[in-house]
This record gives structure tokens, sequence and C-alpha cells, in this order.
């Protein structure tokens, strides 16, 4: 839509007609929005072309920058698509979290190690057994961004146990707190994969199959195109 009008298309409904299928707004209210375009001044055409022009470049170099950190990791792919298999991950957390604990979480003896370096825990200011800080210490902000990030997608997953664990601390917790203990599992979980080199498996209720495929593929497909080599186990379809 925006490439269109950058190209001058003054015909909202031929605009409108470019929306994607997962916009809310209906074709009607896009007509409307896009009423403007009839008149719109060459200046803004040449600032939105400017625009998409730049985002494309900083897309190729973003593109870029993820082959040559999969061409790094390559050595450690089966770390990669372990940690990539849990809800709320993908191959790019899981190598960015590669990237700061390493491929076998070596440096922490224990989950527990992990989680405070992390900074995934509640404070420790306590006076005759009363907690008077919620808060997280200070730990690494980076990893603390990514699992946070992973933990508010876990939750979104039909029938993963982040769900139900999230919908029974809510009510309780509300949802910042609640995001913060499933961000504390999910660094457990990571030291776990990582450190006994075993696979991601689901214990909430079965996840229906063709969500499960339709995961698969994709992370398949992100694998493939940085570089790795992957074939599927059976056939997926």
């Amino acid at each position: 839509m925006l490439k269109a009008l950058a190209e001058g298309e003054t015909d909202p409904l031929a605009i409108a007609a470019l929306a994607d299928q997962r916009l809310r707004a209906t074709s009607a209210e896009l007509r409307d929005a896009l009423g403007a375009c009839t008149e719109l001044n060459p200046v803004y055409r040449r600032l939105v072309r400017m625009a998409l022009e730049q985002l494309h470049l900083i897309e190729q170099q973003i593109g870029q920058l993820d082959q040559e950190i999969a061409g790094l990791l390559r050595q450690h792919q089966d770390a990669v698509e372990r940690l990539a298999e849990v809800p709320g991950l993908g191959v790019d957390s899981a190598q960015q979290i590669i990237a700061e604990v390493g491929a076998t979480a070596a440096t922490f003896p224990s989950a527990k190690n992990l989680v405070s370096w992390v900074g995934a825990c509640p404070g420790e200011e306590e006076s005759a057994g009363v907690n008077y800080s919620k808060r997280s210490p200070k730990g690494n902000r980076q990893m603390r961004r990514i699992l946070n990030q992973a933990a508010n997608a876990a939750v979104k997953r039909k029938g993963s146990i982040f769900e139900i664990l999230y919908r029974r601390l809510v009510p309780r917790l509300g949802h910042h707190k609640t995001i913060g203990a499933i961000t504390h599992r999910l660094c457990q979980l990571i030291w776990i994969l990582l450190h006994k080199g075993v696979r991601y498996e689901e214990r909430g209720p079965a996840v229906c199959e063709k969500s499960k495929r339709v995961r698969t593929l994709r992370m398949i497909r992100t694998l493939r195109n940085l570089g790795y080599r992957v074939e599927p186990l059976g056939n997926p379809a």
C-alpha cells in the first residue's frame, strides 16, 4: 500500500485492495482512510518512497548480520534447534541466548546460578522472613529482555504449559509479575536444555498436530535461510 502511494497511485479502492488479509480494518474503512491520497502532495509521496528505501536497506543489513551470526554458530546447530523448539523462542532468540551463555551454559553450575546472573529472580531484602522487595536484582539486561519477550509470546501458545501457568497465576499476581514468574521458569528450562543436552517436551495439553507441523516447517525454513543444513524427520506434510 505504501509503495503504491509512493509510486503515485490516487485510487483509494486500488490501494485498499493491496491490504494484507490480517488487517482488522474493513475495506470501507481503508477506503475512507485513504481518501486523502487523491490530492496527496508529490513531496509527501517522495518522503514515503525515501522511508521505504531506508527500511529496505536496514532489512538487508539485518539479513547480512543474521547470516554472519548463523555462520559463527553453525557448529552449535543442535543447541540452536533445541532452544528454538521452546514456546516463545525461535531461531533468532536461540542464537542470541547461546551467544550470551554458551552452547552448554558451562559457566553456570546450576539453573539457579543462571537465573541469578540474568536477574530473573525476586529480590532478597528480607527481615523476619518477610520479603520487602519484589524487584528483581540487577543482571544481564540483554538476556532479561530476550526472556521477557519470550515469556510474553509463550503464554499465547494455545495448549502450552506456559499458557496454563499464566492463567493460573495472573488472577493473583497480575500480568507483570506473572510474566516475571514465567521468565524465571524459562531461564531454568534453558539451562536444562543446554547443560544436559536434552530436547523440550510439551507438558501441557496436546497441541494440535497442524500447529506443530506449521511451527516445525517455519523453524526449518528459517534455519535453511540462515545456511544451516536441516532435514525434517519423516514427512512433515
